[in-house]
């Protein structure tokens, strides 16, 4: 085998005398990998202490530990007066060479890529920036919220449930919560038909993996959800679209596509459609459960928006007066909070649920019981409702404000129907534009438009622009910016 002397330990083994790791451990560790890496073959004989110690300039004492842990891992024998060699035993490693070591670029072995879950996301340095409808973390309730997860986490009642793994979540929270949607949602539910997740999402892609199999077919409305989208498509890849107007999800349309195909599923955001937020009228909700009943498709109702309603009192959900357990509500809770409080949670009969957490438990087995404790002591106390109370004030304004600018501004441009809730703007323009080209202009005059707002094809050019998280001074100066854009067009 190589000597000792051959072998240029130097050019492997780097010395990090400012790391908190000990330089044994150093030393053995680039060693381990020299003979993993095939770099040392088996039987390779190793230095002596004191010669390896004077070239690697550290005492030997400290080379003497380093051979006593390869040879308590098993990667060398130690002989009495013969010194230490790799293992004989070890397999050679063939096809690896010291130039080549190093993490792999690329895996060895095939697997299955999709590009229908890409990330649709992308990001620029710019001050001020367009979302799709999101809450002002300025406007969350700190100082409640800190109050209550500090408590919670000091309770020595809950530190129990910080050790143990807990899928079901948080009982209490449970509670609450179901307390919270009979009173303002109507739903007339236990707990067992309660299932926690950390978002819409998580939901949705839960009830695929139960509800769908490749070739079902999937309906959504035109335009819909992108998230969404993705997730059916990954789990059915037949995704069919129905038109959407002035009164939501064209029914008449589903109708007709129900007597062509076998619909398993029908997705709809009935409280403020995404991405348009039209809210779907009562004669269709009740065509829409009709339909389910004679078709047995299942609804997934997304009720993403329900809490931020403005001028009227909101129509129930549609989970509420379902009788024949065909609709299946998914929403989000303390959504006007910081984004760690936030959770998600499901609404369905209490056989889909023992399913549903199934899953639950393979993805998410911990869950976070103390934030859901928190939150369950934020409904009891009454803190989320008065937090709400204040936030929709606040928000009727900046929408209010927002049209007004927009009717100021950018009427030659645009058309626009004023939200009734939700925390976005439906901008459909007047004559086609170049969505992407208008990005681009925006992005120059630090205004970041993501690209998932963008909504254009031969019938539709729109942007969906969210103005909870933005207070006046930045309403007008984005406002501004998008203005000199479009005229530069």
């Amino acid at each position: 085998m190589n000597s000792p002397v051959e072998i240029p330990f130097k050019s492997f083994i780097q010395i990090e005398r400012a790391s908190h790791i000990p330089i044994y451990i150093q030393i053995a560790n680039h060693l381990t990998q020299a003979i993993q890496s095939g770099t040392l073959l088996p039987g390779t004989k190793l230095p002596g202490a004191r010669t390896l110690s004077e070239l690697l300039d550290v005492h030997r004492n400290t080379i003497t530990s380093v051979y006593e842990e390869l040879y308590a891992q098993g990667w060398i024998d130690v002989k009495p007066n013969r010194g230490a060699v790799v293992m004989p035993r070890l397999p050679k490693i063939k096809g690896r060479t010291t130039e080549s070591r190093g993490y792999p670029a690329t895996t060895g072995f095939s697997f299955t890529t999709t590009p229908l879950l890409d990330n649709p996301f992308d990001h620029a340095p710019c001050d001020y920036v367009f979302n799709d409808g999101v809450p002002d973390i300025r406007l969350t309730q700190i100082d409640d919220l800190s109050r209550l997860y500090s408590a919670n986490m000091k309770r020595k009642s809950n530190q129990k449930k910080m050790s143990y793994y807990n899928q079901e979540g948080s009982r209490y929270f449970k509670e609450q919560l179901s307390q919270y949607l009979r009173l303002s949602r109507g739903f007339k539910i236990s707990i067992n038909n309660l299932l926690i997740t950390r978002s819409i999402e998580m939901s949705l892609f839960i009830i695929s993996e139960i509800i769908l199999q490749q070739g079902d077919y999937v309906v959504v409305g035109a335009p819909s959800y992108f998230a969404a989208n993705m997730i059916f498509q990954k789990s059915s890849n037949r995704v069919l679209t129905v038109p959407t107007d002035e009164e939501g999800l064209n029914t008449d349309a589903l109708e007709e596509l129900c007597s062509k195909h076998i619909i398993r599923l029908v997705y709809v955001t009935p409280q403020h459609h995404y991405p348009t937020t039209v809210s779907l009228s009562a004669r269709r909700r009740m065509a829409l459960l009709q339909l389910s009943k004679k078709f047995g498709f299942v609804i997934v109702e997304d009720d993403h928006d329900y809490d931020f309603h403005y001028d009227k009192q909101p129509l129930l959900p549609l989970a509420t007066v379902d009788t024949e357990g065909m609709v299946i509500y998914v929403s989000s809770f303390g959504k006007s909070l910081a984004p760690g409080f936030r959770t998600g949670f499901v609404v369905a009969p209490e056989n889909l649920m023992v399913e549903m957490r199934k899953y639950l438990g393979i993805i998410d087995r911990q869950g976070d019981v103390m934030i859901e404790q928190a939150l369950g002591e934020m409904i009891e106390e009454g803190a989320i409702q008065r937090h709400m109370k204040r936030s929709l004030k606040i928000y009727k304004e900046r929408r209010d404000y927002m049209s007004a600018l927009l009717e100021e501004h950018l009427s030659e441009w645009i058309q626009f129907q004023q939200p009734t809730g939700g925390l976005a703007f439906w901008l459909s323009f007047k004559k086609p534009v170049n969505l992407m080209r208008l990005k681009k202009l925006c992005e120059k005059n630090n205004l970041f438009i993501p690209r998932t707002l963008l909504y254009q094809n031969k019938e539709v050019t729109a942007l969906r622009v969210g103005f909870g998280h933005l207070d006046q001074e930045e309403m007008d100066k984005t406002i501004g910016i998008l203005k000199q854009a479009i005229s530069e067009l």
